[in-house]
């Protein structure tokens, strides 16, 4: 109960208070400071949320791209290209999921300098145990309405544009 509130409290309180600084030298700087601060809290939520089945984030990427790809394999090369944090090591991060057994690495028939990734069954499975964990967990770190979250992902790519 504690923990819940001080998680509420930690996203309700402006920027200002958070970071305990008086002012921004305008909207700019204190849209990218608060983008920034609010990435931090997204991933330390997460963090949390797998820690417990023993994936990081960027694991949790990787299989998620792996399942969309199911059942063609893919290449290291094609998963970091995808994947959202572009500075994660891709190999690494395939080769602890394969020491876990949630994807398979084999040598490509057609070129045998290039490796093949797959997601396993026990991947597959632990991506269907987190479905609703993630659902629950989006809406819960969103906290916002329907039309709220429409025009935040509209002003996003926006930015990115």
């Amino acid at each position: 109960m504690y923990t819940h509130y001080i998680q509420l409290t930690y996203m309700s309180m402006k920027l200002e208070d958070a970071i305990q600084q008086k002012a921004f030298k305008d909207p700019y700087n204190k849209a990218v400071v608060n983008i920034l601060y609010t990435h931090s809290y997204l991933v330390t939520r997460q963090n949390r949320l797998f820690k417990p089945h023993d994936i990081s984030p960027e694991q949790y990427n990787v299989l998620r791209i792996l399942r969309g790809q199911d059942p063609k394999p893919t290449t290291v090369s094609s998963i970091q290209e995808r994947m959202l944090n572009k500075m994660s090591n891709a190999s690494r991060l395939v080769e602890k999921l394969k020491q876990k057994g949630l994807v398979e690495r084999k040598e490509c028939p057609s070129d045998r300098r290039q490796v093949d990734v797959s997601i396993t069954s026990k991947g597959l499975e632990l991506l269907e145990l987190l479905e609703e964990e993630i659902s629950q967990f989006n809406h819960q770190v969103i906290g916002l309405t329907q039309e709220e979250v429409e025009q935040l992902n509209l002003l996003l790519d926006k930015m990115r544009v």
